[in-house]
């Protein structure tokens, strides 16, 4: 499983669910475009052809959670460290 931070190297995948090469993003409450982010994935998944609805309100309520728990923190921060990729593509 490939993090988009190196900080979160590791974060593990127990099941092995996850391919070693597969690049992963992990969203986390404390980012404040997170809600919106999942509110919108929603939306796409519910129109795609045979979109699952169960899914999208699933995320939904988890974006719901992002918000509430973010009310309840302090300023949130961004990473410690850039990918290296993302550095040398900016």
């Amino acid at each position: 499983m490939l993090h988009a931070r190196t900080d979160y190297d590791h974060i593990q995948d127990p099941n092995n669910k996850i391919p070693a090469d597969e690049p992963v993003l992990l969203l986390r409450g404390q980012d404040p475009l997170a809600p919106e982010i999942l509110e919108q994935y929603a939306r796409e998944t519910e129109r795609m052809v045979g979109g699952d609805k169960l899914l999208a309100n699933t995320i939904r309520i988890h974006a719901q959670r992002m918000r509430i728990w973010q009310s309840n923190m302090a300023v949130p921060h961004g990473p410690a460290t850039m990918p290296e990729d993302a550095v040398q593509n900016s």
